[in-house]
């Protein structure tokens, strides 16, 4: 890698998991830290020096990344409240030259590094293949009517297919159109082409407004006159109208059916491994009426089941009496928006620690769940105080839960303890709740609902129930029985 570091005069390379759009789950094709690291997690960006490669990882990946990264890769793992460019800077020496990928940093991000010694470096010289895309969209929806007191340039992509209410089926794990929007008074131009939209931007002479956190730098260098702003779209797309309630009613809908579908498989079939079940599941969801997944399932068994974000769905990994298997998955329908739903099975007759585990979780979510909170801050505090230390052994690791929408995370709204969380819940958003326990030598335990805000209360899109011989009422107060009553008890 020294040779690397060399030829681009640099001391240090960051080396991100993102593509040009900035997209969170940006395909294993076009992930230059995968690339580079074997590491596939969606999140966690990588870091060259002159004597190692660091690979960075948040509290759900620590496992995984132990699991996948090549030999020499030195894995820091992020604990909660640790921010992977915070543990960069501690690596780095300011007088030294850190090379950055223009068009994989936001400008936001960029900005961070003030201070340090930069070269922004137009190819990434890891991977910089982008994955074709067509331009065979879809209508979901009747455009936003959305007219900004000034000229603006918008590059993400869930904004630009929010307001134009197209989607694109044509790549699993996505119903995003490949397009940036410009909009000022007069007319909108949506850009299909890279070359189209830097000449116009190096042309254009008037005031663009953008947001730094999803303009990446390359395009944001073109722009003469930039006026910086918060996107409000990230607002408006957030609070999701009656038809769009609907439509992800109807979703979810198909979505229960997929999963009951799948429970029934792994009840009535015998020596099953992780990716039969994740290729049935798949078979289950298109029966239904999906164009595609929402991301890829994780079917984890047993230890698996540990990694909050497992992925490897392995071939050799069976399904026998006694094993629990964790499911987290979803799709798109029509409408373009994503579902997500996690529930736990066991075949045949369960251990009194795996009933111990689910139950506690399954506490832990309906108290969240039936609670009166202003923000995911508070939500994600309450859970805590239930789960930290309730079983020796077993953490809850992550975030309660983030927002869905056109892409399976979005936010606002946010469930976790990060500041973003600290923002009101407001009618209309649509949001997962989803504890967990996890203990690496076991199992792991995540049940988690979607779920929107109507009238100030929280209401479940997932109607798919939970397992009887996994659910302890001995557990459960009287007050939590009353309230389990709204799900099947399967």
């Amino acid at each position: 890698m020294d040779d690397i570091l060399k030829k681009l005069g640099i001391d240090y390379l960051l080396v991100n998991s993102t593509n040009k759009f900035l997209v969170e789950y940006s395909a294993l094709s076009e992930n230059a830290r995968y690339t580079l690291t074997g590491f596939s997690g969606s999140t966690g960006d990588a870091l060259i020096t002159d004597d190692k490669t660091y690979l960075f990882v948040d509290g759900r990946y620590h496992i995984q990344a132990d699991n996948e990264a090549k030999d020499g890769i030195t894995v820091v793992k992020l604990q909660l409240g640790q921010k992977q460019d915070d543990e960069i800077k501690k690596i780095i020496n300011p007088d030294k030259i850190l090379g950055i990928i223009s068009n994989k940093v936001s400008q936001a991000r960029l900005e961070t590094f003030s201070g340090y010694t930069l070269k922004l470096i137009d190819r990434d010289p890891i991977n910089d293949y982008t994955e074709p895309h067509t331009t065979n969209y879809v209508k979901a929806f009747a455009p936003i009517e959305y007219k900004p007191d000034k000229a603006v340039f918008i590059s993400n992509l869930e904004e630009v297919s929010y307001l134009t209410g197209l989607r694109d089926f044509s790549h699993d794990c996505s119903s995003k159109i490949w397009a940036k929007l410009f909009i000022d008074k007069d007319k909108q131009i949506l850009f299909t082409d890279e070359k189209v939209c830097d000449e116009f931007l190096h042309k254009y002479e008037g005031e663009i407004i953008v947001d730094k956190s999803s303009i990446n730098a390359h395009d944001y260098s073109l722009i003469k006159h930039p006026v910086h702003r918060n996107s409000d779209i990230k607002k408006l797309k957030s609070i999701k109208s009656d038809i769009e309630l609907e439509a992800y009613k109807k979703a979810f809908e198909s979505t229960d059916k997929a999963v009951m579908g799948i429970r029934e498989y792994i009840e009535n079939n015998d020596n099953l491994s992780e990716y039969d079940i994740a290729k049935k599941l798949k078979e289950e969801f298109i029966k239904y009426g999906a164009k595609s997944l929402s991301f890829n399932s994780i079917v984890a068994i047993n230890k698996n089941s540990a990694l909050a974000h497992y992925s490897k769905n392995a071939n050799d990994v069976i399904l026998k009496d006694g094993d629990l298997v964790l499911i987290d998955c979803g799709a798109y329908y029509e409408s373009g928006l994503a579902t997500d739903i996690t529930r736990v099975f066991v075949k045949g007759k369960p251990s009194e620690l795996q009933k111990k585990v689910y139950t506690t979780v399954l506490k832990a979510f309906l108290n969240a769940y039936n609670s009166d909170y202003k923000s995911g801050f508070e939500y994600d505090t309450l859970v805590h105080s239930i789960l930290d230390n309730a079983i020796e052994g077993f953490k809850f690791n992550h975030g309660l839960g983030h927002g869905i929408g056109i892409n399976v995370h979005e936010a606002p709204p946010n469930l976790s303890q990060n500041d973003i969380a600290k923002t009101t819940i407001e009618d209309g958003m649509c949001f997962t709740i989803e504890p967990g326990l996890y203990n690496q030598e076991y199992f792991g335990i995540r049940l988690e609902n979607s779920c929107y805000k109507k009238e100030g209360k929280i209401h479940s899109f997932v109607k798919m129930g939970y397992e009887g011989k996994l659910t302890d009422l001995n557990l459960l107060t009287k007050q939590e029985q009353e309230w389990l009553k709204e799900f099947n008890i399967l």
